[in-house]
């Protein structure tokens, strides 16, 4: 099968309101969810929120693992594969040279990931979305039958895995203390160490979302929403409606309304969230493609704002961690010890607000983002002078 009978090669002539509103929304989402893995010195629970927060604290906690822990990396997953056939549509020539470059900006997303693990973060998920590249271009050749088989067996996989994490956090305790390390150099080693754990288990979760991505990237129901309608809207309905049914056992286990619960139940509904988010990731797609329908016309200031930061969502993602950094570990702000789940989520969405101003104030100047530049330039090579 020819790469041009599953790639929508007429994609290429316009860039897409919904992709990009979509990613901005998702990377408040992604602030939410990592904001509290930099603080230090408590119990947590399966989702590495404090179990002995103020009342305050333990509210946000049920409403992020209901709303967003384990739904925005689906949400970003879908809009990586999305956005996969997206960038094949826009290359000419053969199968093999469109590989070629697929493959060469995922083993830079590779390289990104691990600069980003080993400086600032260690729950990177570029690295996964490299390592997911690099094997799985070919799968923009598949059928589509072929593509919705391989991700409903996948699922099985993917609720081992979690099945098997959640055992091992009812038996040892929640994820704590990731980022507690005072001095800056053995915080490297830790992160990284931590970083090679989690991004192969990363690439078994975000496998599904990312196969859903390139099926509806060949409809096109994000670039065309207009004509998509009768299927976004039920899919975000269902889709999140299923994310915050499946998530509230794990939400009032997390914010201590559910307390002495046997790991024999707990751990099921640490399954049952996992894989309902998948659901809920691609239900926020959706909702996304809906809003942008009725924004295309005349988008607002704020949609405009946040579509400019989904544009240049490798950058504003990168300074979320930058912020971070230096708001909490020991070794800058050491706010990490100090302040609760409700105050890292408030800063998490300040933090988001002020990339959402940065990367309006590019499109204004008509720049792209630094590290878009970046990997634009590795992947491509330098442009030939004029």
């Amino acid at each position: 099968m020819s790469v041009s009978s599953t790639v929508p090669r007429q994609a290429a002539h316009r860039r897409s309101l919904a992709p990009d509103l979509a990613r901005g929304a998702m990377l408040l989402m992604i602030a939410l969810a990592h904001a509290h893995m930099y603080l230090s010195g408590r119990e947590t629970g399966f989702r590495g929120y404090d179990v002995e927060g103020g009342p305050l604290d333990l509210v946000v906690t049920g409403v992020q693992v209901t709303l967003v822990d384990g739904r925005a990396m689906p949400m970003f997953a879908a809009l990586f594969g999305y956005g996969f056939v997206q960038l094949a549509a826009k290359q000419a020539g053969a199968w093999p040279r469109t590989r070629r470059l697929l493959r060469r900006r995922s083993r830079w997303l590779l390289v990104f990931g691990f600069c980003h693990a080993a400086l600032l973060f260690f729950g990177d998920i570029l690295a996964a979305y490299g390592l997911a590249g690099l094997l799985l271009a070919g799968v923009l050749r598949w059928r589509d039958r072929t593509l919705l088989v391989f991700a409903s067996a996948w699922l099985v996989l993917h609720g081992t895995v979690i099945a098997l994490t959640g055992v091992q956090i009812a038996t040892h305790g929640g994820p704590a203390d990731a980022m507690a390390a005072a001095d800056p150099l053995s915080a490297v080693g830790a992160r990284l160490a931590m970083w090679g754990t989690l991004t192969p288990m990363y690439v078994v979760e975000l496998l599904v979302p990312f196969l859903i991505g390139v099926w509806a990237a060949r409809r096109r129901p994000l670039d065309e929403p207009h004509r998509y309608l009768a299927l976004l809207r039920p899919t975000a309905v269902v889709g999140i409606g299923l994310a915050v049914a499946g998530g509230l056992p794990l939400a009032l286990l997390d914010a201590q309304v559910w307390t002495g619960v046997p790991a024999a139940v707990a751990v099921p509904a640490y399954v049952l969230h996992g894989l309902t988010g998948l659901a809920g990731g691609v239900g926020y797609a959706a909702l996304m493609g809906v809003v942008a329908q009725r924004a295309e016309a005349a988008p607002g200031p704020v949609v405009v704002a946040v579509a400019a930061c989904g544009q240049r969502s490798l950058t504003c993602y990168l300074l979320q961690s930058v912020v971070f950094v230096a708001v909490f570990v020991p070794y800058a702000g050491g706010l990490g010890a100090e302040l609760g789940t409700a105050a890292a989520s408030g800063i998490a969405v300040v933090t988001w607000l002020a990339t959402v101003v940065l990367a309006d104030r590019l499109r204004r100047g008509g720049r792209t983002g630094p590290a878009e530049r970046v990997l634009r330039r590795l992947t491509y090579g330098t442009p030939p002078r004029a």
